[in-house]
């Protein structure tokens, strides 16, 4: 099954990649890796939350957040190789979340992206991953996603 035969499967399709909101490139290649810019949860050009995790958010609304931040990475990564099929492996995902001081659940947050790699590239989905909290994020997104694949 391809990745975009998972997708549909899942009820999910690649949306546009999303626009630049400063000076940058959605994913850049170089050798056999390509990297993503930080990918924020934007629906059709529109945020679809904003504010801190723990005091704005649930855990569970991070996480699904996070996870439409890795649909739009997955969309970066498909304008840079063509096709999702050429995805080696997933190398590593960094989660970004804003997080009120006393939140401490990230790498639950950062599930929602992982398990959409995973549902999505299978074991070439399986990654390394950090899960970081910080004070704020561009626009005041919740999470941002990036990442690192290798491609064929």
């Amino acid at each position: 099954m391809t990745p975009e035969e998972r997708l549909a499967e899942l009820g999910l399709t690649l949306p546009e990649v999303p626009k630049p909101v400063a000076a940058y490139v959605p994913a850049v290649r170089t050798g056999n890796l390509v990297y993503t810019s930080g990918q924020v949860p934007l629906v059709e050009g529109k945020l679809a939350g904003t504010g801190k995790l723990g005091a704005d958010l649930t855990t569970e609304e991070g996480a699904g957040l996070a996870r439409i931040c890795a649909l739009n990475a997955l969309a970066a990564l498909k304008s840079e190789v063509g096709d999702l099929l050429r995805v080696v492996r997933i190398v590593k995902v960094v989660v970004f979340v804003a997080s009120d001081p006393a939140f401490t659940d990230q790498p639950k947050v950062g599930n929602g992206a992982s398990e959409l790699l995973a549902e999505v590239l299978g074991e070439a989905g399986k990654h390394a991953r950090s899960a970081v909290g910080v004070a704020s994020l561009p626009l005041d997104a919740p999470v941002e996603v990036e990442l690192i694949a290798e491609v064929a």
